[in-house]
């Protein structure tokens, strides 16, 4: 198989497993500790307002729904994980998914934390890292460890590869 077709198919595999890992987080801690899911139909509804010229919304959740926003913002959030598993498969190469070790998978995880601080909280009115949010340290510390998840299950997804792999 051509190397550029082993990373992409690596990268979906990777990618879609680490974001599994991280929904199930998710559930987790929504039953143990009650903070609830984060509404990826919003985040559909923010994609689907771009092409119409709208980048900034001041709360997302007042500016009027679009129809399939629930599936826009999932696919998006699938379709994000394995960008970042790219990335990790880009600094790694595909000798990482041989000898998978968690400090490049943490280390991407933990970055990937960017995204949301620094895009979509803004995009979606709530400040940089969340600081216009009732309680934007609570909301930072549920990111940050939401994000080491991600970086975990990516290192647990490599591992998936190398044993199926051989």
């Amino acid at each position: 198989m051509p190397e550029t077709t082993a990373m992409l198919l690596h990268a979906a595999v990777i990618g879609t497993g680490a974001t599994l890992v991280m929904d199930a987080w998710a559930i987790l801690r929504q039953r143990l500790l009650g903070v609830p899911a984060l509404n990826y139909g919003l985040v559909g509804r923010w994609l689907a307002w771009l092409p119409r010229g709208r980048f900034r919304h001041h709360p997302i959740a007042a500016t009027p729904p679009v129809r399939g926003e629930q599936a826009i913002g999932w696919i998006a959030h699938y379709l994000t994980g394995i960008a970042f598993a790219g990335i990790l498969l880009a600094l790694g190469g595909l000798d990482w998914t041989h000898r998978p070790t968690l400090a490049p998978a943490l280390i991407v995880g933990l970055g990937s934390v960017a995204a949301p601080f620094l895009l979509m909280q803004p995009a979606m009115g709530a400040g940089i890292a969340a600081s216009r949010t009732p309680r934007p340290n609570v909301a930072r510390l549920h990111s940050l460890v939401t994000h080491a998840v991600f970086g975990v299950g990516l290192y647990g997804a490599g591992w998936v590869i190398r044993l199926v792999a051989g």
